[in-house]
């Protein structure tokens, strides 16, 4: 019997190099690949009494008692050179290559008989002729679990799928997101992997690269949006602020961050605020302070004809017409007059003369709020200024400033809604004749109830 032994490991070599298949060695000369003698280096190729025959890409082991002479005889018809696959493991499938020979040679192989006329890898068709022996659909290969068979013409190659790549003789997986594969985010999973984006991108249909999402095309603020790469930002409009979810937008209260944002009282309105003032005050031009509401001249009072209408901050006043009592007679409009002539006038004085004023409430202190000045001055008098009644509070004092005039100043604080009504009286002395008498201005101060 023959056996044959052929093996179909692959030899790959760096660089430029050539990939031959088992049996044939890549020579750097020629180029090409040989054939492997491997009678002579492989040691004990043929047991017992089998005797070893080369031929290209493997050898024959035959008993001894058929081994002929014959069968390589010298002067024997050239054969042609056979063509031998040589299998490319890194594609897939099989590369030839063909070795010229140097010149007519004898066959390399024994014939032995007519039952063995063909090559490994290759088996009598009916039609007489050698075909190929699919080793992959016979399930005759020597691949690994891991490796997928792919048929050539002789043989077989073993290969990886994709994803795959061959390391130790086992199939293992490439781990694609090392190389950068994705964008942003990889997964890789076995034979494959999967790219990702993070949160605010979208896939592009490339399926690695990643796109940003206009998140503001949604909607997602209460008030303005900013699209940002790969996220976004809301804004508020004046008298708003951001709340804890980024994108709700609250009315900021701006009554609370100063009790002196309006003259008088603040009131919060939605991304504002307003300033409202007390009856008888209007707002004023800059929106914040109050000022006094005229009622005396806008007609918006309760005055009768007779009576006479005084304005204050914030308030009028109707004032009734003057009566002067006895012994006083009235002089004009505002001043009662006590006759010298009159004995019952003689302690008391000789006129009364009546004023009005307003004063804002917690006016400050000291301030000089009122004057007072003698209108006629005789030879050797001199004059003296006083309050005679109304400052049981003390909250008055009068300061002279000349021989023929004095100022009122207020020294205390007063608080309102308030009638303060004082008698300051001026004294005239004339010692040269032995003159004293006196003159009273008879002041009604109405303190109004804010301090503007």
């Amino acid at each position: 019997m023959l056996t044959a032994l052929l093996l179909a490991l692959c030899c790959i070599h760096s660089g430029r190099a050539q990939t031959c298949s088992e049996g044939f060695t890549y020579d750097r000369r020629s180029r090409q690949c040989i054939d492997v003698d491997e009678c002579r280096t492989l040691p004990d190729a043929c047991r017992l009494d089998m005797r070893c025959v080369n031929q290209n890409g493997g050898y024959l082991c035959i008993p001894r008692s058929l081994y002929s002479q014959s069968y390589a005889r010298p002067n024997s018809p050239p054969y042609p050179e056979p063509v031998y696959p040589v299998p490319d493991t890194s594609v897939g499938f099989a590369e030839q290559f063909r070795q010229e020979p140097a010149g007519p040679v004898a066959p390399s192989y024994p014939i032995v008989s007519r039952s063995a006329p063909c090559l490994l890898g290759y088996a009598l068709g009916e039609d007489g002729t050698c075909v190929d022996i699919d080793e992959c659909e016979t399930s005759a290969h020597q691949c690994n679990p891991t490796q997928v068979c792919f048929n050539t013409d002789g043989g077989y190659t073993c290969s990886c799928t994709e994803g795959y790549w061959l390391v130790g003789g086992q199939c293992q997986d490439i781990d694609e997101c090392r190389y950068g594969y994705c964008q942003q985010l990889c997964a890789n999973i076995p034979g494959s992997y999967s790219c990702s984006c993070n949160p605010g991108f979208i896939l592009n249909p490339d399926s690695r690269t990643c796109q940003d999402i206009d998140e503001c095309e949604d909607e997602p603020c209460s008030h303005a949006c900013f699209n940002t790469y790969g996220s976004y930002m809301c804004n508020c409009d004046e008298g708003f602020e951001l709340g804890a979810d980024g994108t709700t937008c609250n009315d900021l209260d701006e009554c609370s961050f100063s009790d002196f944002l309006c003259q008088y009282r603040c009131v919060n309105t939605p991304g504002s605020f307003s300033c409202v003032c007390p009856p008888g005050y209007y707002i004023f031009e800059d929106g914040r302070s109050c000022e006094d509401l005229n009622e005396c001249d806008t007609g918006n009072n309760t005055c009768t004809t007779a009576q006479v209408c005084f304005n204050f901050q914030g308030r009028y006043k109707c004032l009734d017409p003057l009566i002067c009592e006895a012994p006083y007679i009235e002089f004009s409009d505002n001043q009662c007059m006590c006759s010298a002539e009159n004995p019952t006038c003689r302690d008391r004085p000789f006129a009364i003369l009546y004023r009005h004023m307003d004063l804002s409430s917690g006016r400050t202190v000291p301030a000089d709020i009122f004057q007072m000045q003698a209108t006629t001055r005789y030879p050797g008098a001199f004059y003296i200024f006083q309050i005679k009644s109304g400052n049981e509070g003390r909250e008055f004092y009068m300061r002279q400033t000349s021989n023929l005039s004095a100022t009122l100043v207020l020294s205390r604080p007063i608080t309102g809604p308030r009638e303060v009504v004082l008698d300051l009286e001026m004294v005239t002395v004339n010692n040269v004749i032995n003159f004293r008498g006196s003159s009273i201005i008879r002041l009604t101060i109405f303190v109004s109830e804010h301090p503007f």
